[in-house]
């Protein structure tokens, strides 16, 4: 398995999952209009966003017809303002009033993931900080919130456990200690799997480096903490800060030399973008 998921198949098998959760077996209220009826709907955004979940979105209608047209007016990465078009939809009026909920959560909540990565990225500009994003995602959204990501401008962390090895302390205390730790996760992950470890303080960060470690994750360091772990890192690893980090301080974070700021906010606690779908006859 790699990194890489969003494909076809699996946005199908997330959307087939969100409709069969909506619709179950009627729209009985769709019902109310007659079968052959066309209409023409328009989303729009009534706060500025980050638009994505493009391929959710449309998803959504064309399982239940294929014919629907979707034409956008705001593209994938684009920022809508206040009152801003996203997109217009022709097709089946039962079809459309069907998909419209599950398609809009879709589209909102990944919006709503983009438009805060944004905005974490816009704060480290300027710095060697790049922005990731942690396994920290809403269940069964998680290639669509690490995509979500991508868009935002920011970079993914490992999609899953099978995609990196992340030593923690558990680990560490169960494997022997540090050394012991790196040793037996070099013996046992593949090729191209990246090798990271948690250290907790400058003593660890000291052990780690001792030992090799070329991937080392922050846990809750202050600032001055990791101004002095970049000090002695000294280029021999890849840092990355992790732990209560926010819009206010990631600058101050960032500013201290890092290489990397996690975000598990920008996943795990983002408020949807209040979109609205329209539809006219």
């Amino acid at each position: 398995m790699t990194n890489e998921r969003n494909s076809q198949f699996d946005t199908s098998a997330c959307v087939r999952a969100a409709l069969e959760e909506d619709i179950g077996g009627a729209d009985y209220t769709a019902m109310l209009l007659p079968p052959d009826r066309q209409a023409h709907a328009t989303v729009i955004s009534r706060e500025a966003a980050v638009v994505c979940g493009a391929p959710w979105f449309e998803q959504c209608f064309r399982e239940l017809d294929a014919g629907v047209e979707i034409r956008w007016s705001t593209k994938e990465g684009e920022e809508v303002a206040p009152g801003g078009i996203l997109c217009e939809i022709r097709g089946n009026a039962r079809v459309l009033l069907t998909a419209e909920r599950t398609a809009l959560n879709f589209l909102q909540t990944l919006s709503a993931t983009a438009t805060a990565t944004r905005r974490y990225v816009a704060m480290v500009a300027g710095t060697r900080a790049r922005i990731y994003d942690t396994r920290k995602t809403l269940p069964g959204l998680r290639v669509a919130q690490k995509y979500a990501v991508r868009v935002g401008g920011g970079h993914n962390h490992r999609m899953g456990l099978y995609a990196g090895v992340l030593i923690k302390e558990n680990h560490i205390a169960v494997a022997g200690g540090i050394p012991e730790a790196l040793c037996a996760a070099k013996a046992i992950a593949p090729a191209g799997i990246p090798l990271q470890i948690e250290v907790e303080d400058l003593a660890e960060l000291a052990s780690v480096l001792a030992a090799g470690a070329k991937l080392i994750l922050l846990d809750n360091f202050s600032v001055e903490q990791m101004r002095q772990a970049v000090v002695i890192a000294a280029g021999r690893a890849e840092l990355e800060a992790s732990g209560g980090i926010t819009l206010d301080s990631v600058r101050e974070v960032a500013e201290t030399g890092v290489d990397r700021i996690s975000i598990g906010s920008i996943t795990k606690d983002v408020k949807a973008i209040d979109l609205s779908m329209r539809i006219a006859w």
